[in-house]
């Protein structure tokens, strides 16, 4: 036997051997790490958004749990990540499959599980939409929307989009130009493409002083009328092009406060885009994946997007993976031809399998069903908080995707000090649920600071969410 043959073969053995002993978890306490991470870490991350940044141990089902094994009922699932729940053991045993079987593959090469992904997505927008379209993949939701300003600007040759205040789209360069919060560009100079942004159909604080019920979507008239009016900037009649490519949307806004709009709100600005050319990118990368009790939650407004983008609960926070659909026309090999847009990791095989794991999951089960009725009785809850609390302003919501306005003693004018202090008290961990001390995890949004985001598990039990109602009466009733 060769010399090289030789040394290959012990090396192997050695690897083997080493790979074959038991891995040793190190055990620091809380104080521990927040020494080694005051001296190490970046505080440019979200963990230091606190002084002294919570840590959690263990995790399952809709529960976190602390240093002292406290569980905390999480009502943000990782920013909606973990629509299935935290250790869902189908989710966890593909992915350990795939870790045993082929847990690495170079991109530029083809395997089963990223075509069968593309296969089950593509087949369900058919399904849904009535539309033949592709699959392109990315490592994350910033990451996607990139890869969907690429495809749009590579189809229409415009740079410049529309997007809604209160709009997050992400903290890339090309996303921050679709977020409307100047705070996530300001630190990184200027923006020459920022995105054209319009007024989001914030009903309970409408920006134009209107009633929905009698408004006739004034601001999508609004909008209309700009698109008119030569002097405007929007559109060349003599040509008839737009200066713009595409709005990219929420069809709830998330970031913004979990806004839901009026029932034919998305369909009134389809018309408008539709007549003036410009297509429609709709962003489910945080309302995908039945949060809304739909795949999509654009399903709910009777509109056919040109782009869909999704991410997060794509593999319910197994692996950092998201993607695009878009129609046949935008995508197809003529017009999106190989290496458009590529990264290392784009379709690595541990994201696949556990998307396809997800979407599994989903077809087989009638979530459309259980996420409406978990929603309507969890909806019902907070309605009835209301009416028990002046400082809860509004309720609302679309299937599990839930808000709650934080608000003055006048039951109006937005409460930032009060959300602010409900987060931190429920990460104290000292509420008492059935004689137990427990905790609760929240998130916020909204254009005031002043929004509790609730985004349980799609997953979770009605007793579960009789325990979350009973903790954000005790909360509401502790720092009211």
């Amino acid at each position: 036997m060769a010399v090289l043959e030789k040394e290959l073969i012990t090396n192997l053995k050695k690897i083997n051997s080493k790979n074959a002993t038991e891995v040793t978890r190190l055990e620091l306490s809380d104080e521990e790490l927040a020494s080694i991470d005051k001296e190490y870490c970046t505080y440019g991350d979200k963990i230091h958004a606190e002084p002294v940044p919570k840590v959690f141990r263990d995790c399952n089902g809709s529960f976190m749990y602390d240093s002292e094994n406290v569980p905390f009922l999480d009502l943000e699932m990782w920013f909606a990540a973990c629509n299935l729940g935290y250790k869902n053991k189908r989710v966890r045993d593909a992915v350990v499959d795939q870790i045993d079987t082929l847990p690495q593959i170079s991109s530029h090469f083809q395997y089963d599980y990223k075509v069968l992904l593309s296969e089950k997505i593509a087949k369900a927008n058919i399904k849904r939409f009535g539309r033949k379209g592709r699959v392109h993949f990315n490592v994350g939701g910033s990451q996607v929307i990139e890869d969907a300003l690429k495809l749009v600007r590579n189809y229409t040759h415009k740079s410049r989009m529309f997007s809604f205040y209160g709009g997050f789209h992400g903290r890339t360069l090309g996303a921050s130009c679709l977020t409307a919060g100047y705070r996530y560009r300001k630190p990184f100079g200027h923006f020459s493409e920022e995105a054209h942004f319009v007024p989001y159909p914030y009903c309970y604080r409408c920006p134009y002083g209107k009633k929905c019920d009698s408004c006739n979507y004034y601001c999508v008239q609004q909008l209309r009328r700009e698109f008119e009016d030569n002097c405007a900037g929007l559109y060349d009649h003599s040509s008839k092009d737009c200066s713009l490519g595409a709005f990219f949307v929420e069809p709830v806004q998330g970031s913004g406060g979990y806004i839901v709009p009026p029932k034919g709100y998305f369909k009134e600005l389809k018309k408008v885009l539709d007549d003036f050319g410009v297509l429609f990118v709709d962003d489910e990368i945080q309302m995908g994946f039945y949060r809304t009790g739909k795949l999509w939650a654009i399903e709910h407004y009777d509109v056919k997007p040109d782009v869909i983008t999704f991410s997060k609960s794509l593999t319910n926070g197994m692996n950092p993976l998201g993607g695009m659909w878009a129609k046949e026309e935008l995508i197809s090999p003529e017009v999106w031809p190989s290496g458009r847009t590529h990264s290392t990791f784009c379709n690595n095989p541990i994201g696949m399998r556990a998307g396809y794991e997800v979407m599994s999951i989903f077809e087989e089960g009638d979530f459309e069903k259980e996420v409406a009725n978990k929603g309507k009785y969890f909806l019902d809850g907070l309605k009835e908080l209301e009416k028990r609390h002046k400082r809860i302003g509004n309720v609302d919501g679309l299937g599990l995707a839930l808000r709650i306005e934080c608000v003055t003693e006048d039951g109006y004018t937005p409460d930032p000090e009060l959300l602010h202090d409900i987060i931190s008290e429920g990460l104290k961990g000292d509420l008492m649920y059935n004689g137990k001390k427990c905790g609760l995890i929240l998130n916020k949004g909204s254009h005031y600071n002043n929004t509790i985001t609730l985004v349980p598990a799609v997953t979770i039990s009605y007793a579960e969410i009789d325990m979350a109602l009973s903790l954000l009466d005790q909360l509401f009733t502790r720092l009211s």
